[in-house]
């Protein structure tokens, strides 16, 4: 049986639709932070989006050349309103890492909490295995501020960098200079202006 031309163009045009509807999902700009995003030199482009739930939008950023499924650097911007608190947030992170160490014994954690400004920062390492056995290493820093009204609030706004390696070499030389980098880091996350949702 032949296919009518008319017909198969429409199949084709539904297809391709079909096909890039997911990756223009991906990339909406929920929060009103189209980017760049810059942090300690570097700028960053929105790269993927999601809305899990109506009060709840991640939004993740990188360096030109990099993608979602194997960066080198990527920033992160969170939201959740409908009244949940600074420490609640990071307690809930927490807990799952917490939970983590029982199958990653390289987890470990730390937080800074700032009582004038309402604001933490949490660091964080994590590894996991590929197929071939060798290490993925993540080292993240999540700086939790309180969400202002105007911007969706009350709630909370996630401002995070996250660095990963890939391989057993590079995670092992990633571990050696990982003091150097957590402490430029942090500074760099803990004295960036916030991002302004909306703004």
């Amino acid at each position: 049986m032949t296919i009518p031309t008319p017909l198969r163009r429409l199949a084709a045009a539904l297809a391709a639709v079909l096909w890039l509807a997911p990756v223009q999902a991906q990339t909406t700009d929920h929060l009103g932070l189209p980017g760049p995003i810059s942090l300690g030199g570097d700028s960053y482009a929105l790269a993927w989006s999601s809305r899990p739930a109506d009060n709840y939008i991640k939004q993740e950023y990188l360096p030109a050349g990099e993608t979602t499924d194997s960066y080198s650097r990527m920033l992160l911007v969170e939201t959740v309103s409908g009244g949940a608190g600074v420490m609640d947030a990071v307690r809930a992170q927490t807990e799952m890492l917490t939970r983590r160490k029982a199958t990653d014994p390289l987890v470990n954690m730390d937080v800074i909490q700032n009582e004038d400004t309402g604001e933490a920062l949490l660091d964080f390492i994590v590894s996991s295995k590929d197929e071939a056995g060798e290490y993925i290493v993540e080292w993240n820093a999540y700086r939790y501020a309180p969400l202002a009204e105007a911007a969706g609030g009350p709630g909370v706004l996630m401002f995070g960098i996250s660095h990963r390696v890939y391989g057993n070499e590079a995670a092992k030389a990633f571990l050696q200079g990982l003091s150097t980098l957590r402490a430029a880091q942090i500074g760099a996350l803990a004295g960036a202006p916030l991002p302004q949702p909306g703004g």
